[in-house]
């Protein structure tokens, strides 16, 4: 009789485990740490990336490290507490965080590294827009209205790993230029944080210590691209001198259209955030996602999604509105 009973409540258990593993598949938990939501890109990403995820069933958890590598690891360890079933990490430090990794993976939870790779680190997938691609359309977009003359490199966050891939990029279509003796790298360098007050002061020494003979400046992104223009209007040379960027940020897109910065690239959130949302569900469900390319990030091969980025100018800035990524108010025109 006893042992009867004990069958039937062991039975019962089984399935109200299975039930409740089910449900976890079908309802995942998503921790999303992000480097910094004080930089608009960033905002944009998560609201795409929650809306996505919602709609698969899943609910995401978001915190902000805002800028601070201690900060984003304390936010993972918390997101690993509350049991996620899955870690999405845009990282601030891409170098700190194979502990923390291997803390999740302990506790059974996937982790997929967003628009940055987590280097050393025993992460699941990665999904990012083809950055060595964003940093050959950087150096184009300039070389192509300044093909030869003193050219300045302003490089991304030492801590991001992208930053040397744009570099990477920047290089490959540079060198035949530098090799020809027809472009002079005057001067690089990385700047902290993606910083725009950072890129103004290192712009500013780097027109006074060349007597202002700059003839362009590969920017890395749009906030740095930013503060190398404020240095430029300074000495009225601003829509004189090119300058690449990326991210499409509304202030860039301005001053495309308004042409003191040469270009930007445009990487549509949407599509990032949308796949990524689709991604984290996936490897919650166990199921196989479609990956197109892989990624060394020093301790393995990182199954990776790559997007297209597009190299925006004046002549086709108007997909921003059709993409639905900007209004026409919001870009003026």
């Amino acid at each position: 009789m006893n042992k009867i009973i004990s069958a039937a409540i062991m039975t019962a258990m089984l399935a109200m485990t299975s039930s409740a593993a089910l449900a976890d598949a079908k309802n995942p938990k998503i921790g999303f740490s992000i480097d910094d939501l004080r930089v608009e890109r960033w905002t944009r990403d998560r609201d795409f990336f929650i809306a996505a995820a919602e709609k698969q069933g899943a609910k995401v958890f978001v915190q902000s490290a805002d800028a601070s590598e201690q900060r984003q690891i304390s936010q993972i360890e918390n997101l690993i507490s509350r049991g996620v079933d899955v870690l999405v990490i845009v990282p601030f430090n891409a170098t700190v965080l194979n502990n923390t990794v291997k803390e999740a993976k302990k506790a059974g939870i996937k982790v997929l590294s967003y628009d940055r790779l987590i280097l050393n680190a025993d992460i699941d997938a990665y999904i990012s827009f083809d950055n060595e691609k964003v940093g050959e359309m950087q150096a184009e977009g300039v070389t192509k209205l300044q093909p030869k003359g003193n050219y300045y490199l302003l490089g991304g966050s030492p801590t991001d790993n992208n930053a040397k891939m744009l570099r990477e990029g920047q290089m490959k279509v540079l060198k035949p230029f530098i090799d020809k003796g027809d472009i002079k790298i005057v001067g690089q360098q990385w700047v902290k944080d993606w910083s725009a007050t950072e890129a103004l002061s290192i712009v500013e020494n780097a027109l006074t210590a060349n007597n202002n003979k700059i003839d362009a400046i590969v920017a890395s992104n749009d906030g740095t691209a930013g503060g190398a223009i404020q240095a430029l209007a300074a000495q009225k040379l601003a829509g004189k001198v090119p300058v690449s960027g990326q991210d499409a940020d509304l202030a860039a897109v301005k001053r495309v259209i308004a042409g003191t910065q040469s270009m930007t690239v445009y990487k549509p959130l949407k599509t990032i955030a949308s796949e990524a949302a689709r991604l984290a569900v996936q490897l919650a469900r166990n199921e196989k996602p479609a990956y197109n390319s892989s990624y060394d990030n020093g301790l393995k091969k990182v199954s990776t999604v790559l997007l297209k980025p597009t190299p925006l100018t004046k002549a086709n800035v108007n997909i921003l509105v059709d993409d639905g990524f900007y209004t026409k108010a919001q870009l003026g025109n």
